[in-house]
């Protein structure tokens, strides 16, 4: 069994400005504490992606805050105290002081953030 406490100072553990995110990998799934005290729309970040969304499922529980994923079926919202299921082929966006949960695919999520990372480094 694997699990992960917001605070786990093991974690994997990725920052910058505005964004505190701690992780764990088991079983090629990803673990994740994520917290977006600026918040934002992250659609450019996944430009150089299939249609330019990210490719990766992702199932989650947002503890504080909201998201929106943009999807090309229109955007669903997500507020504090719901779950969530995202099927590859969205964006999101998030109001600042969104603090989520979400466990996804590592493989998928991996390819995925290789090209998020190229895009905020440019």
């Amino acid at each position: 069994m694997a699990k992960l406490a917001r605070d786990d100072s093991t974690a994997r553990t990725e920052s910058m400005t505005g964004y505190e995110g701690r992780f764990r990998e088991a079983d090629g799934y990803t673990l994740a504490f994520e917290n977006f005290e600026e918040g934002g729309d992250f659609t450019p970040f996944y430009r150089g992606l299939p249609d330019d969304l990210c490719q990766s499922h992702h199932w989650g529980y947002v503890i504080r805050g909201r998201l929106i994923m943009h999807t090309p079926a229109g955007d669903e919202i997500v507020e504090a105290g719901e779950a969530y299921y995202a099927a590859p082929g969205h964006t999101d966006e998030l109001d600042p002081g969104t603090e989520l949960v979400e466990f996804s695919p590592t493989d998928e999520l991996a390819r995925t953030l290789e090209v998020v990372a190229k895009n905020l480094a440019a």
